[in-house]
Order: C-alpha cells, then structure tokens, then sequence
C-alpha cells in the first residue's frame, strides 16, 4: 500500500549516520545521497528516504521488518551504540501474535523505531 516514506530532520548528519548505523543489521542500506536527502534500500528498492529540515518534525513511529530475530537484536545494538534510547528491548510481543519479535528504540528527533521479526 506505501510505495516509500520520508523522515525530515533538523539533524540530517546525525540522524544519517543513525539510520545507517541501526539499519544496517537488517540488510538496509543507503542505496542514494544527495547533500540534503539519503534513500534506503534493501534489495535496491529504495523504501525509506531521510531528508534534512529546517524544522523540527514531529514524532512518528517507524516499523522495518528483520530477516530474523538476530536480526532484530542486531538492530536493538547498533542503535544504541549509535545514540539511541531505548524504548523496548528485544523480545516476544505475544499480544500482538506469537511470533512478534521486536525491538525499540527512541532516535535523536524523538521517533519510535522499531525492528520486527515475524518468524517463529
């Protein structure tokens, strides 16, 4: 239904290397940049485009899917070590199904990302 969205950021450096951190373990990658904007793929499908703001945005919530669990964990790591908060650890999620693995984070601009795992 979303072919793509975009996140604007008063902190474009910070939040780039951000996402490019966090990302990473999930098999996303910056697939193209410009001076103001950078587009994330995984496959070569750019999904997911940071783009810098002189406002500040407002907070939104982000869901990228994992490949696995470890993936999920991976993800949870790396943003922390990239400046994030945490805002949920890794783990089951069994109210929404059996299988949501997930993880949380707060990044610089106050967004709830999060990386999610479907698989048992």
């Amino acid at each position: 239904m979303i072919d793509h969205i975009g996140l604007r950021t008063a902190r474009f450096k910070d939040s780039k290397q951000f996402f490019m951190a966090a990302l990473a373990p999930l098999g996303i990658v910056a697939a193209a940049e410009y001076p103001s904007s950078v587009g994330f793929a995984r496959d070569g499908t750019i999904k997911f485009w940071l783009g810098a703001s002189t406002s500040q945005p407002s907070s939104m919530h982000l869901a990228f899917q994992a490949p696995s669990r470890a993936a999920v964990d991976a993800f949870h790591a790396a943003a922390i070590v990239a400046g994030a908060i945490d805002n949920g650890a890794p783990g089951l999620r069994v109210d929404y199904h059996e299988h949501y693995y997930a993880a949380f984070v707060i990044d610089q601009d106050g967004n709830n990302v999060e990386a999610v795992c479907h698989q048992a």
